[in-house]
This record gives structure tokens, C-alpha cells and sequence, in this order.
């Protein structure tokens, strides 16, 4: 089947900005954090599109950005941050399973190639959930990394196109570990997923309620130099120790990660 793809404009934009999710409380939650990367990105070379199922619903969509705005090396290619059809039984229903994915994929590349493009570079999980490898596997994408459940792919467009490569994370500072004196809490984000916003919102307002026993930091990464300075986009931390932010990492969940440091420093 044949679907129609759209770019974000005026008229869905709203809709992009909550990745099609408007009946979600968590989508609220995260704030306006994905719309001001919206505003900050769309003239920087982002790439989108939306997918329209049989009845004209956006169902799905696909958002890939240059490779200098990606946790990955350098290079004149990009990056595919996310790919979905809506799954959930609220709001617009189960749309998956229909091909609206390949068809994403197909727009996104052909786009990319359009620009130029050495390349098209994606992420994946080996678990078969979210983001599955073995799916961009099927769509004639290779394997170039792998850090322990997460898979760096790639499929060139050009003969001898260098291949990407994760961003080697750099150490956290002392400021940020908590070594001695308050719990550090830090959170590094961009603004492009709602999960990783969320997680800032719910790490800042744990912080809020321990005074002065912990302390709150945050790191915008979306700018290329700041990203490669560390080798993160979108992380949480609490005394140096990685959180995980997804499925969305819950206020409780953060909050025991915080009591756990405050009993080792004797300050609980």
C-alpha cells in the first residue's frame, strides 16, 4: 500500500512535538522541551517526516538529523534518532503492522540521498522491543558497533563512505559525582525526546524537595561542540552513577537512587 508522507508545518506541528502522543499525561509532563528543539533544529538540516495511515491519521513518524547533532563521529552523513508507528491502545490505536515504517525509511533515505548524503546511520536495540535492530537488519542495514544492548547501523550511499562510530564518553568531572559534600544529580538533554525530558523534569523536581542535600545540574547538548565534549546527548546521573531514563524513569525510582547516596555519605 501506498501511504502519504508530510513534513511538519503549521498545521501538525503541535502534533510532531508530542511524537503523536497528544492524549498522553506524560507528554505534558515533559514540558516544552522537545518544541523548543523543534525551533532550534528545523533550519540546522533536521530531517522529518510523518506518515498518514488509509484514513489521513499521522500515524507514525521518522526524525534524522546531521551527523555533527548525533552521539556518533563526524562526517558528511546522518543519523536516524527515531522511527515509529503509534502502538498504544490510547489515543489513534495499534497502527502497526501495516508497512508504514518501510515507508518512512524509504521517504527518509531518499531524502537524505537528495541532500547529498554519504550515508544513513541508525540505532538499535538487539531486545525485540523499541527500536530493534534486527528490523533495520531486514531493511538492508548493517551492524557497524555494538555497546552491550544497543547497535550502531549503517547503510552508505556512497562507495567508500566512511563508517560511524559511537562517541567515546568522557569522564565525569568531580562536580559531578558527589564526591564528598551534597548528592550530585545531572542530567544531560537535548530536547529531542520526550523521554529524556521527562527524566530532567522528574530528576529537577526530586532535587527540589532534599534542600541543600542535593544539588541539580543540567547539560544542553545540543550544540555540536558541547555534544562531543562529553560524548552524551541525552543521560542521568546521580553521583556519577547512570540512570536508566526509559522507559520513562519514574520520580520514586530517582528518588531511591538519591537515598541510596545519602545513606553511603551518612547524611540520610
Amino acid at each position: 500500500m501506498e501511504y502519504k508522507i508530510v513534513s511538519p508545518d503549521e498545521n501538525n506541528r503541535d502534533r510532531f512535538c508530542v511524537c503523536l502522543e497528544d492524549w498522553s499525561a506524560e507528554m505534558a509532563e515533559a514540558g516544552d522541551g522537545r518544541s523548543r528543539w523543534y525551533e532550534r533544529m528545523k533550519d540546522r538540516g533536521l530531517g522529518a517526516k510523518m506518515v498518514e495511515d488509509g484514513d489521513g491519521t499521522l500515524a507514525g513518524m521518522i526524525q534524522y538529523l546531521p551527523a555533527d547533532y548525533a552521539p556518533v563521529s563526524g562526517g558528511n552523513y546522518y543519523f536516524i534518532y527515531c522511527i515509529w508507528v503509534h502502538g498504544h491502545r490510547q489515543g489513534i490505536g495499534d497502527r502497526r503492522g501495516r508497512g508504514m515504517g518501510q515507508a518512512l525509511l524509504r521517504a527518509a533515505e531518499e531524502d537524505v540521498r537528495s541532500r547529498g548524503a554519504s550515508g544513513l546511520a541508525a540505532w538499535g536495540l538487539s531486545l525485540p522491543f523499541w527500536m530493534r535492530a534486527s528490523w533495520f537488519r531486514k531493511q538492508g542495514y548493517r551492524t557497524v558497533q555494538r555497546e552491550g544492548m544497543r547497535e550502531l547501523l549503517w547503510k552508505p550511499f556512497a562507495e567508500g563512505a566512511e563508517e560511524p562510530r559511537w562517541l567515546e564518553k568522557s569522564p565525569l568531572p568531580e562536580e559531578m559525582t558527589g564526591t564528598g559534600g551534597p548528592v550530585r544529580i545531572h542530567s544531560f538533554v537535548n530536547g529531542i525526546c520526550p523521554v529524556s525530558n521527562l527524566a530532567n523534569v522528574r530528576a529537577a523536581a526530586v532535587a527540589s524537595r532534599w534542600g541543600d542535600r542535593v544539588e541539580f545540574g543540567e547539560t544542553d547538548t545540543l550544540e555540536p561542540k558541547i555534544l562531543r565534549r562529553w560524548g552524551r546527548d541525552n543521560a542521568l546521573y546521580v553521583n556519577g552513577r547512570e540512570l536508566t531514563i526509559g522507559p520513562p524513569i519514574t520520580e520514586k525510582k530517582i528518588d531511591r537512587a538519591v537515598r541510596k547516596e545519602l545513606r553511603k555519605n551518612k547524611r540520610f
